[in-house]
């Protein structure tokens, strides 16, 4: 797989200066916005409110009552410039470095707050698969942990992270799919 095919070179959008949610449409309207993609390829969804929260951490005390795998999102740039979303159940140490190497890479990352704003039209904390409704150049490229398969329900923020909404693999794969991303599914090397 090639790191950096199609984004070497290209400047980011002006958007990229901003990395708050100052500048984004409502909370309200980013998360309908996802719901109503839902609604198009008929995909079941059920949400669940909860206070703010920017860690795996501080979800994870929220996750006692609701069922269906909880995960980590990753925004990662390699060496060259390519952009990728990782998304791994909640409790895996993601070892980067092989990862890169799995993929073909030199090395990852994180990226940058500006990045994320202006590729995936969120901030950071609020990071979600469904997010790439906003990568309509579809430079974002998806890896997913094939652990994720087995679950009954998937969850993840829709663009709001005082939020989590709950879908079937199935139904995630056929939202990112519509977003024209063809995710990498594969096991992710670990550390420990």
């Amino acid at each position: 797989m090639d790191c950096a095919a199609g984004t070497e070179g290209k400047k980011e959008k002006s958007t990229a200066a901003r990395v708050s949610e100052e500048g984004l449409p409502p909370p309200e309207v980013r998360e309908e916005t996802v719901y109503a993609r839902f609604r198009a390829l008929g995909i079941p969804w059920k949400t669940h409110i909860h206070a703010p929260v920017f860690t795996v951490e501080e979800a994870a005390a929220l996750y006692a009552g609701q069922p269906g795998g909880h995960t980590k999102n990753l925004f990662l740039k390699d060496r060259k410039g390519g952009l990728w979303l990782v998304v791994a159940r909640d409790d895996l140490t993601i070892d980067l470095n092989r990862l890169a190497r799995q993929l073909g890479c030199q090395r990852f990352s994180f990226g940058a707050p500006e990045l994320l704003l202006a590729h995936l039209g969120i901030a950071p904390g609020s990071v979600t698969p469904f997010a790439l409704i906003n990568d309509e150049a579809g430079t974002v490229r998806l890896v997913l942990d094939d652990g994720l398969l087995g679950f009954e329900l998937l969850n993840f923020h829709p663009l709001r992270n005082d939020r989590t909404t709950a879908v079937t693999p199935g139904d995630l794969m056929r939202f990112v799919q519509a977003t024209g991303h063809e995710p990498l599914i594969t096991a992710l090397p670990t550390r420990g």
